[in-house]
């Protein structure tokens, strides 16, 4: 017997970082509910992501987001965490000599961006001593990037969420989601709430929650991303060194507490699941690793996967559904997720509410038009 729905301003499903965030956004002055499938927060993504904030990262709409979520990262707000967001840690993309022509088309579409520089064979040497003699002929570096407190940044989130009122509700799956006059129901199982607005922040299910809204499917394609931990060679501090990717991103090595981080970058197309790593991306992994670097992988201290969504054009989708009145998407983050959720969400919560978007992210270059759910890339 389901009681008579809850009511609320605003649901968003999906407690992971895009809805945790934005819940915390419109929660001062909204009545909002976040209704999250997992018996935790942030169990699949957002929780096994190893980000890096890296403005030079990815396709000019995410990097506006970047660039606008920086001062977020680097000066959170009082009372948000208990330490830093950031740690420094340069971005090293490395090229052998076959792949010169996609650097330096690189460096083309990154001039004038801070921090950013040519280097050549000797400079990623002395940087990355574990790099194989002669395997790199150029790169790039990024200075002025760092390793994200994923933990410390998503709980300040759903800390600011609690303490200004919201409701967050766990293991509630949703299973129907109905329009009338009146607003959206969610049902789940013995969970029912009515809201005049949703925010479809459901990740890798995104998709299927758009479907019980009888709305426009965006294309969500998740995609299987594999990581592991490794021991660096016996007497090497991995600390200072840089995360070290490939220009075409095969792979990646990332120093993590005096171990490494190493993944194969892939991107394999999956159902929404609990995703887990195959035995396949694990050889690649090591051979594309020992490929590039002096290091013998001889065990797996951890070993995970996780799923990235995107659409089309690989850019995140923000706005409300052109045939789903008061349906709101954010989705479709990708890789990018953690690293823009201070500015994408800034800019969801403006336009939930309708007003503005707020000037400091115009003047970082962010567009309302490349994220919108009706843009070309999705609409098609």
């Amino acid at each position: 017997m389901i009681d008579r729905p809850e009511r609320y301003d605003i649901a968003v499903i999906g407690a992971g970082i895009a809805g945790a965030s934005i819940a915390a956004e419109l929660a001062a002055r909204h009545r909002v509910l976040l209704v999250e499938r997992e018996t935790q927060a942030g169990y699949h993504t957002t929780g096994r992501s190893a980000a890096i904030f890296a403005a030079s990262y990815g396709p000019e709409p995410i990097r506006a987001l970047s660039r606008a979520s920086a001062r977020f990262f680097n000066n959170p707000p009082d009372g948000f965490c208990d330490g830093d967001l950031l740690a420094p840690r340069n971005v090293l993309m490395i090229a052998r000599e076959d792949q010169l022509t996609v650097l330096e088309a690189m460096l083309v579409e990154r001039a004038g961006e801070a921090g950013i520089d040519r280097v050549d064979a000797a400079a990623i040497t002395d940087m990355m001593p574990l790099i194989r003699p002669g395997y790199a002929a150029a790169g790039m570096i990024e200075r002025g990037a760092g390793d994200i407190d994923v933990d410390r940044l998503h709980q300040g989130y759903l800390r600011r969420f609690r303490a200004t009122g919201g409701t967050l509700t766990l293991a509630a799956d949703i299973k129907a989601l109905e329009r009338s006059p009146t607003g959206w129901t969610l049902t789940a199982g013995g969970f029912s709430a009515s809201a005049d607005v949703v925010v479809n922040a459901g990740g890798a299910w995104a998709d299927d929650i758009a479907a019980l809204a009888s709305a426009t499917a965006i294309g969500l394609v998740p995609k299987r991303r594999t990581a592991m931990i490794v021991t660096p060679p016996s007497g090497m501090d991995p600390d200072p060194w840089p995360l070290a990717v490939d220009i075409e991103e095969k792979f990646y090595l990332k120093p993590e507490t005096g171990r490494l981080l190493i993944s194969p970058a892939d991107e394999t197309p999956s159902p929404p699941c609990d995703a887990q790593p195959e035995e396949l991306d694990i050889a690649v992994c090591i051979d594309r690793i020992e490929r590039a670097f002096d290091l013998k992988v001889r065990r797996i201290e951890n070993k995970w996967a996780g799923l990235r969504n995107f659409v089309a054009d690989k850019c995140p989708v923000a706005g409300f559904d052109p045939i789903a009145p008061g349906l709101f998407w954010l989705a479709g983050q990708g890789g990018y997720g953690i690293q823009t959720a201070p500015a994408l969400a800034r800019l969801a919560a403006a336009l939930v509410e309708d007003r503005p978007v707020p000037a400091d992210l115009i003047d970082h270059g962010v567009d309302v038009a490349a994220l919108a759910p009706d843009r070309p890339a999705v609409a098609a």
